[in-house]
């Protein structure tokens, strides 16, 4: 083989492996970040149809209306509360009442009278995240939509007993709600409150 020859053939080889190892590299970076993505937890903005750190109570009033409606004098407090069925719709707002927590429960005593007539604020719309997560929903589908949680641990309210999952969203940003919780029945596995916060709680 002449010299020129050689010298070409040497070059086109040191290409081909150079393009040869770029590809392989450049699919393990691909695998990578599919890995990443897949793995990566999702937030939530929206529960009840409210996105706290945005929404005002007067969006809340407006979709709720006023009956049923109690609140703490200067707590920044508000509950829609159904006795009958133990239901409620909590919030926290601030001094401007932009709304800072939803908390959606079923945890509630039942001890009022049950009529015909349920309360607006009952209607299922207003009884999931905006991911679609409603109240009964399983552990497994909590976990199958926001991932698995940043801690979780045992708690208790009105003496019943619950499986607490705790969400951080502070990767997705600070001007959407920091964190979640989650609280299903340990006897059922199934959600029976959620709260969705803006500030961290």
């Amino acid at each position: 083989m002449k010299r020129g020859s050689m010298k070409f053939w040497l070059c086109a080889s040191l290409a081909v492996a150079a393009a040869s190892a770029g590809a392989t590299a450049d699919a393990r970076i691909s695998t990578s970040g599919a890995a990443q993505i897949a793995g990566r937890h999702i937030n939530e903005t929206l529960l009840a149809g409210l996105r706290p750190g945005r929404d005002t109570f007067a969006i809340a009033e407006k979709r709720f209306k006023a009956k049923n409606l109690s609140e703490e004098p200067n707590s920044g407090h508000k509950e829609w509360r159904d006795d009958c069925s133990g239901r409620s719709i909590r919030l926290e707002v601030d001094a401007k009442s932009v709304i800072q927590s939803v908390t959606i429960t079923t945890l509630g005593n039942q001890e009022g009278k049950c009529s015909d007539r349920r309360p607006d604020f009952l209607d299922p719309r207003n009884w999931l995240t905006g991911l679609g997560l409603r109240m009964g929903d399983s552990q497994d589908r909590v976990v199958g939509l926001y991932g698995e949680p940043n801690s979780s641990g045992p708690a208790s309210k009105n003496g019943q007993e619950l499986d607490l999952m705790y969400f951080q969203f502070d990767w997705a940003g600070s001007d959407v709600p920091q964190v979640m919780e989650v609280s299903c029945a340990r006897e059922t596995g199934r959600v029976v409150e959620i709260t969705l916060a803006f500030p961290s709680l």
